[in-house]
């Protein structure tokens, strides 16, 4: 691909549907869907994060795990959680932000009436490699 192509295929209009995008249980166990990966659209993206969409069940929680190299963002959407980072714990509702750090073991857990529905922002973008299941 030339220079001009690159830089052209970078300015072109993105966007992507949240219902168009195939859900699948992801390794910690929420139902997952990766909304962009600058590795897996098909287009160029000139980003160096990605995002997914995650949900869990009343009641459920996600296995505890952690990122190798990568920090990771949770934003609240709908419902109300407890994340849990290493040792610290906080509850969560929506339209809250929670980091964390790279290489912190973590998990969320659903203690609402509803299903929780968050963002989930991986900087460098989310690899399979690099994810560990406890």
């Amino acid at each position: 691909m030339s220079r001009s192509q690159e830089c052209e295929d970078i300015h072109k209009l993105f966007a992507k549907k949240l219902s168009e995008c195939d859900h699948f249980v992801a390794l910690d166990g929420t139902d997952l869907c990766e909304l962009l990966h600058p590795d897996r659209e098909g287009v160029k993206l000139q980003m160096g994060y990605s995002i997914a969409h995650a949900k869990l069940k009343k009641g459920a929680a996600s296995a505890p795990h952690f990122l190798k190299t990568s920090s990771e963002v949770y934003y609240i959407l709908k419902g109300e959680g407890i994340v849990h980072i290493e040792d610290q714990s906080k509850k969560v509702q929506s339209g809250e932000v929670v980091y964390i750090p790279p290489g912190s073991v973590q998990h969320i857990e659903n203690v609402g009436e509803n299903e929780l529905e968050f963002l989930c922002i991986v900087y460098p973008p989310w690899c399979k490699e690099y994810e560990v299941v406890l």
